[in-house]
């Protein structure tokens, strides 16, 4: 017979197992912080691939938008990229309504970059009614928010429709300038 004094010869040597000791937290910390330190830079490359891709793409958007619009308003190109947006309705040569909206207003930026359209050219003659004068060249350029977090790479290209780069994520300051850079494939 045992008395409710007596102690308990079972649980020697025994811890009890309640959790984890704070060592096994710290491994497991540490190696989420190595994965972590692994994934995030390949997701930040992944990412400024991704923003350039786009860059370059609304880059030939606003080309073509920039075509359609001296073809369909007789007007040589438009006198600014707010010309090449609009709200939703019927099109008109002050409001053609061929690109986005948010690349359309200020402050002209979209996905990490942000775009710049110069009417460079001479004004085109005549001036249809209700419009501003059009140009015969314009340069569009693409330039990262940030360089080496929105993108790394700038992009241009004017009336002749090639698409340039810059490594250095600056924009070239004129037609001549943007020409001189590699083009892009």
């Amino acid at each position: 017979m045992t008395s409710s004094n007596q102690f308990d010869h079972s649980m020697c040597g025994k811890r009890a197992n309640w959790g984890f000791s704070l060592i096994e937290l710290l491994v497991v910390i540490a190696i989420i912080l190595i994965i972590a330190a692994i994934a995030i830079p390949a997701l930040m490359r992944a990412r400024m691939t991704a923003n350039e891709s786009a860059a370059g793409e609304t880059v030939r958007n606003i080309v073509t938008a920039s075509i359609s619009y001296s073809s369909t308003w007789q007007n040589g190109y438009a006198p600014t990229i707010a010309t090449l947006g609009g709200p939703p309705g019927a099109a008109s040569c002050t409001q053609a309504n061929q690109l986005d909206p948010v690349l359309t207003t200020a402050p002209y930026q979209k996905a990490g970059f942000t775009y710049a359209y110069t009417a460079v050219g001479v004004p085109t003659f005549p001036i249809p009614p209700g419009c501003a004068a059009g140009t015969s060249a314009y340069l569009v350029t693409a330039t990262p928010m940030v360089v080496g977090i929105t993108g790394n790479r700038s992009f241009c290209s004017d009336e002749a429709g090639v698409i340039h780069y810059d490594l250095l994520g600056t924009a070239p300051a004129s037609e001549a300038a943007c020409d001189a850079l590699p083009a892009l494939q």
